[in-house]
């Protein structure tokens, strides 16, 4: 009679957070060729070839950071090494980025046959956690593209920028063409888009198999809007900083992007849209009003944890400059009840590591509208929820499905999201009771700042493992990257063990 094999490793004494159960468990997780493959209480030390003392420390599922941007303000090959370190600090596993062509990222335009291959070169061997990329069809042949990018790249969500056809990424600009590398017949506009859901559409009905995972991602904002209220907020004495670009970019522009998106998906039978970073009281409304208009879309809304910690009142004004603005506390408060009434699909961090010095203007440092967009924050996505969260009454296990489960399931990465036998080892160990202060300076991030200093948080993320590999452990990243691009939707599922 042959022995067992001996596990690979046997990580004790965890306080296990699972999606689909309110019991928290304290349990060994036996870990074999990078997934769980035994869980269970009083798993013998003398099994596994290691073994790590979880301390009974909160074990959640690796976090799914569903919305990041690597590569946006410096070159992709470098920010992928020090933004996915912090991703590990901050219990992250697994970092879906948004792409496009276009000024920023690689800076040029032309086809995602010749681009993408170039994404992924730069990608291979510098992600700390595993990856996979969001792809915004920009010009009107990358329309034709899209079965090329799902069935050779495993690329299966998309971005629409609403705003993008006329309206800067910074702020006002009539050189839209110029930004996004078209030809300057071509127009980004609503029959763009429309086109867009319908070459999805024709993807789903080509590959049936995957109609859960194929869908849409849209930054929902009106351009023309934004136009008309940047000049008038512009010459407004009374407003400064974030309060100022919170007028300039309203709520309302958000709400009426969002009815529009929402009547297009209608129209094309474009079946999964997810609406991105709804910022506002009026953005959610319409995101809920849209959802009973439109029964038959299957919708998923999105905050990010920006949204949900900073207000327009923060100090850190020109650090917390992005888009959509950060809005008033009472904006905040309702994003947060809507997160505890369950309208919230999942939680993000909208990572866009923007240095000081790009962020700023040299010679008017305090200017809103000559700073850049954007800031990260995956290093404080798994522990801002949670402080947060718990101090509103939010579950542990509804955490673990907002940062895991959801977005996991949305984005066909089926081996990831829970820990359960099967799926891979992905793990956060988290104390509960540690507090800290938000310090850039402690980031592993390449940033500088954080729009979120001085925040005291209370959930401190330990030890974070990625297909059971130790990557981060008290305060240090650990070894060299191994993060592997996943093409989805993953094959290989270890099926829904929601039960």
């Amino acid at each position: 009679m042959s022995e067992t094999p001996l596990l690979d490793q046997i990580i004790k004494n965890v306080r296990v957070v699972r999606p689909h159960q309110d019991v928290i468990e304290l349990l060994d997780l036996g870990i074999q060729d990078g997934k769980f493959a035994q869980i269970a209480p009083n798993i013998s030390a003398d099994t596994g070839k290691e073994v790590f003392d979880g301390k009974k420390l909160l074990g959640f599922p690796g976090v799914v950071d569903a919305h990041m941007h690597i590569g946006i303000y410096q070159s992709l090959d470098k920010d992928a090494v020090t933004e996915t370190k912090a991703a590990a600090m901050g219990g992250v596993t697994t970092s879906l980025n948004y792409i496009r062509t276009g000024q920023y990222y690689l800076n040029k335009g032309g086809s995602y046959q010749d681009f993408f291959p170039e994404v992924l070169a730069l990608s291979a061997g510098n992600f700390f956690v595993d990856y996979s990329y969001h792809i915004a069809p920009i010009a009107s042949q990358h329309i034709d593209e899209i079965p090329l990018l799902f069935e050779e790249h495993g690329v299966s969500s998309f971005k629409i920028f609403m705003f993008y056809g006329g309206y800067g990424l910074h702020g006002l600009s009539d050189q839209q063409n110029l930004f996004l590398m078209i030809n300057k017949e071509e127009r980004y506009d609503f029959a763009h888009f429309e086109f867009i859901m319908r070459g999805l559409t024709r993807l789903v009905e080509k590959h049936p198999e995957a109609r859960d995972t194929i869908s849409l991602s849209l930054h929902c904002e009106v351009a023309e809007i934004l136009n008309a209220y940047t000049k008038i907020v512009e010459n407004d004495s009374s407003l400064s900083g974030l309060h100022a670009y919170s007028a300039a970019r309203p709520p309302h522009s958000e709400g009426l992007a969002i009815c529009i998106a929402s009547y297009l998906a209608s129209e094309t039978n474009c079946a999964n849209i997810n609406l991105l970073h709804l910022s506002s009281r009026k953005a959610m409304e319409a995101a809920l009003t849209m959802q009973t208009a439109f029964p038959h879309i299957n919708f998923r809304r999105e905050v990010t944890v920006g949204h949900l910690l900073l207000d327009v009142d923060t100090p850190n004004t020109i650090w917390a400059k992005v888009n959509p603005p950060i809005r008033p506390r009472a904006d905040v408060e309702y994003l947060w009840q809507a997160v505890l009434n369950n309208q919230v699909d999942w939680i993000v961090s909208d990572h866009a590591c923007c240095s000081a010095e790009q962020k700023r203007s040299a010679k008017n440092p305090n200017n809103i509208w000559l700073a850049k967009s954007g800031f990260g924050g995956t290093e404080y996505l798994l522990s801002g929820v949670f402080s947060e969260g718990s101090k509103r009454g939010m579950s542990y296990n509804h955490i673990a499905k907002l940062l895991s489960w959801n977005p996991s399931r949305r984005f066909g990465l089926l081996e990831k999201g829970d820990i359960a036998i099967g799926y891979d080892a992905d793990l956060v160990l988290l104390d509960p009771n540690e507090t800290f202060v938000v310090r850039a300076a402690e980031s592993e991030s390449q940033q500088g700042y954080t729009p979120f200093e001085g925040m005291e948080l209370t959930g401190r993320v330990k030890s974070t493992f990625l297909r059971g590999n130790l990557i981060y452990n008290n305060g240090e990243v650990l070894g060299s990257p191994i993060g592997r691009y996943l093409k989805r939707p993953s094959n290989n599922s270890p099926g829904n063990s929601a039960a």
